[in-house]
This record gives C-alpha cells, sequence and structure tokens, in this order.
C-alpha cells in the first residue's frame, strides 16, 4: 500500500499527518508501530485529518504505540497550522476526543490554541480510588516515592515538581504511566521552577516514551504550578528545544502560543 502523508513538529515533538476526507487509508496497531520506529519515517504521534465541516475537521490522535489518544496539543496546533495554510485563512476549529479546539495563527508560523478548561475531578482524569489529585504519592518497585500534582487537559497527567536526569525519567517513566493509580495510564512530567514565569520540564509521554516536548504536558504544568502558588497563570515552559507559552485565563481556559515547523509531504509504503 502507497499513499501520501505530511510531517511536521512543534518544539521536536514530531507528527506524521494524513489526510483521509478524500481517500481514507486505515492502518492497523502494528502498522502504525512500524511507521512510527524511528528507523522508519518516526513520529511521536499519528493524525488523521477525517471529514467534518469546513470550520471543524474531525481529528483523531494516535501514539506510537499504534493506541488512540484524546488529545494532542502541539498535534493539535500542527494540524491547525496545515489547515489554515490549505483554507488561507488565520482562525480554524477542530474537533477531537476532547473537544473542539480553536486556534489563531499569529504570524512567522506561531500558533495559539485554546486547548478548554483542566479537570481536577478525580474520575474524570481518571485515577483508579478517590484521592486528593494535588497530593498523590507514587511509590515504585524499588521502594522510592515521589508526590505529584493529577490532573486532565483531554488526557491524564501527573506533574512532579522535582529535578530530574533524563536517564533516570528514562528509567522511572514506564514505571509511573503504567501505575496501578492510573486506569488509562498517563503523563508523566518532572518540573522545575525558575522563577514566577518560566518552568524546565522533562516529559515521559504516555504511549510515545521521552519526548522533546509535549504540549498537554506544558499546559497541564502551568496549570498545576498556579494552583500551588508556585508561578503566575501566564509561564513559559522550557523543553530541550524551545518553550511553549502558556495562558491559564481566568475564565478557567488554557490557551497555548508556540511556533510550528515547516510541512514537508512524504510517501508511504507499507
Amino acid at each position: 500500500m502507497d499513499f501520501k502523508g505530511y510531517t511536521m513538529n512543534g518544539l521536536g515533538n514530531d507528527f506524521l499527518i494524513l489526510d483521509n476526507r478524500t481517500k481514507p487509508t486505515i492502518l492497523s496497531n502494528e502498522q502504525i508501530r512500524h511507521l512510527a520506529n524511528r528507523d522508519n519515517i518516526g513520529f511521536d504521534q499519528l493524525i488523521i485529518i477525517e471529514s467534518g465541516n469546513d470550520s471543524a475537521h474531525n481529528i483523531l490522535f494516535y501514539n506510537s504505540d499504534g493506541k488512540e489518544a484524546e488529545a494532542c496539543g502541539n498535534g493539535s496546533r500542527c494540524v491547525s497550522h496545515l489547515l489554515m495554510e490549505e483554507k488561507k485563512i488565520k482562525k480554524i476549529s477542530i474537533n477531537t476526543k476532547s473537544g473542539i479546539l480553536n486556534s489563531i495563527d499569529n504570524g512567522n508560523k506561531n500558533i495559539t490554541i485554546d486547548m478548554g478548561e483542566p479537570i481536577f475531578n478525580w474520575e474524570k482524569i481518571p485515577l483508579s480510588e478517590e484521592m486528593d489529585p494535588s497530593n498523590v504519592c507514587i511509590t515504585l518497585k524499588d521502594n522510592s516515592s515521589f508526590t505529584g500534582y493529577a490532573l486532565s487537559v483531554g488526557n491524564p497527567h501527573i506533574i512532579f515538581f522535582n529535578d530530574i536526569e533524563i536517564d533516570k525519567l528514562k528509567i522511572i517513566g514506564p514505571e509511573i504511566e503504567n501505575h496501578k493509580t492510573f486506569p488509562k495510564k498517563c503523563n508523566v512530567t518532572f518540573a522545575k521552577i525558575i522563577d514566577q514565569n518560566n518552568i524546565k520540564v522533562n516529559v515521559w509521554e504516555r504511549g510515545a516514551g521521552l519526548t522533546k516536548a509535549c504540549g498537554t504536558g506544558a499546559c497541564a504544568t502551568a496549570v498545576a504550578s498556579a494552583k500551588k502558588n508556585l508561578t503566575e497563570r501566564l509561564v513559559n515552559i522550557h523543553f530541550q528545544t524551545g518553550k511553549l507559552s502558556i495562558n491559564w485565563k481566568e475564565n478557567n481556559r488554557i490557551h497555548m502560543s508556540g511556533p510550528v515547523s515547516n510541512i514537508q509531504e512524504v510517501n508511504i509504503s507499507i
């Protein structure tokens, strides 16, 4: 099977985008994992554009493990940019499993997207049992423990305000992602507060592993740090390759702004 797709990235968080509006392509979980392999095309997430209406195309996300994801912040910014370029417009809405997201083109390949409202209810995050989401203690197999802030921004996250080396995150990230506390697994972020308006993060992404950037992780970190009075509601989240600006507005909605890369067309063969 041969078909075309597009590759894009947001701060190194990279995506393969397939346009199913005119010629649908159905991929199995195994085929997605094959394409996601870094020896092949390689990507953190697969994004599929489905038919919808002119102002709200249906968008599906799949992690590199082949499983569907409810949300992908950087992926939403990238596909919004692609669609705005196609339609020669400056605003667009996309329909995702986590809701309708509205984006604005700020120029110079900088896109702002409204990621909606954070979720703090333990059942909706979800957590496996009733507990205080702001004080979730995770004990690992080696009996070490970390206390974090759990919330959802369309997908489940836990934020630990601890500095961590990348090599250690590679070891404990998968264990926390799959911990019994999280029935749908979770995204894992370790955050270091720089000052009231800047946070440095490292992220282990659910279904994708260690990632250079994570849009929903940035949103979750900004909200958790503001809730804990560690930072302002407008903060820069710094990744290895750049930063995202997160504004948790007084109306409870999270706006995320940042750069996207050029759109590259690729030929795909399975």
